[in-house]
């Protein structure tokens, strides 16, 4: 291996000698509709919706406000029953506050989700209508437990591992998604948040969770995943479907791989058609566990 990438720095070095400047014109891209939707389990829906970026774009406060799409009609059906939602503002964890779409809980036709049923979003923004389908799955992954082991980083004895006993249902194609909380801060997805049961089917296995992060802040490769001694963490665990998994897998490779010359390309496979973005069910578990300083 270490051959093989010292003859493709060699081939770099001297192609380099021979270099000469292109000039490329990039097509400006239209706009597109950026989708993120969620429905959890004993949850009201909440639907985010912005325009997306050019790849150049500068990047700052102002340009973010002013991709949030107002005055679009959202709605969320189940087989019997339609929710209007209403934008207000929203806080999420690593963005703050936000403009989002969620029911107006006072009016009699509003819903919570609930696992095994299926619901449809709606979206007419900008003169254009978009629908996706979702569905919050049974709990076929089941959490069973979790807890902690102390664990040597470095120097630091502080520090410790959680790790989860989930029983997997026989039945093939479940897929889930965790978050954790440390204290009180927020839930927040793990840099690999998603499993699926292609190896464990109808089994029930142990596996180590590592400790949620921020991704809009740098990672510190020397902590990462692991929590402190002294800690309260919640383990907020999620069945979800088939699209959802695609989805989140994806982004979280493309994550990881940022800044890697030879990671493979990316395509995020989302569930929106006409539209980037994802529409996804979540049937939530929560557990916590204190660990001991």
């Amino acid at each position: 291996m270490r051959n093989l990438l010292m003859i493709i720095v060699a081939a770099v070095i001297s192609l380099s000698a021979c270099e000469k400047d292109i000039t490329v014109n990039l097509q400006q891209q239209e706009q597109s509709l950026v989708v993120e939707g969620k429905f959890e389990s004993n949850q009201y829906p909440q639907v985010v919706l912005t325009r997306s970026l050019g790849y150049f774009s500068q990047i700052d406060t102002a340009a973010l406000l002013a991709s949030f799409v107002h005055k679009a009609v959202v709605t969320v059906s189940d087989s019997v029953r339609t929710m209007t939602l209403r934008e207000t503002i929203v806080e999420i964890p690593g963005l703050g506050p936000v403009f989002a779409y969620t029911p107006d809980t006072a009016q009699p036709s509003v819903f919570k989700g609930k696992a095994g049923n299926q619901y449809t979003l709606r979206i007419t923004a900008d003169n254009k209508s978009y629908e996706a389908v979702t569905t919050i799955p049974l709990q076929n992954f089941h959490l069973d437990t979790i807890w902690w082991r102390r664990t040597r980083q470095g120097d630091d004895t502080l520090k410790a591992r959680l790790w989860a006993r989930i029983t997997d249902a026989a039945t093939p194609g479940n897929y889930a998604r965790y978050f954790t909380r440390t204290n009180k801060g927020p839930f927040l997805a793990g840099l690999n948040s998603t499993l699926d049961d292609q190896v464990v089917n109808g089994t029930t296995f142990e596996i180590p969770v590592d400790a949620g992060v921020d991704k809009s802040k740098r990672v510190d490769p020397e902590t990462n995943g692991f929590f402190n001694r002294g800690d309260t963490v919640t383990l907020k665990f999620c069945n979800i479907d088939k699209a959802t998994y695609t989805f989140w897998r994806a982004l979280d490779f493309a994550y990881s791989s940022n800044g890697n010359p030879f990671a493979s390309p990316t395509k995020i496979m989302g569930n929106v058609p006409g539209a980037i973005g994802y529409w996804g069910g979540y049937a939530v578990t929560y557990k916590t566990v204190i660990i001991r300083k």
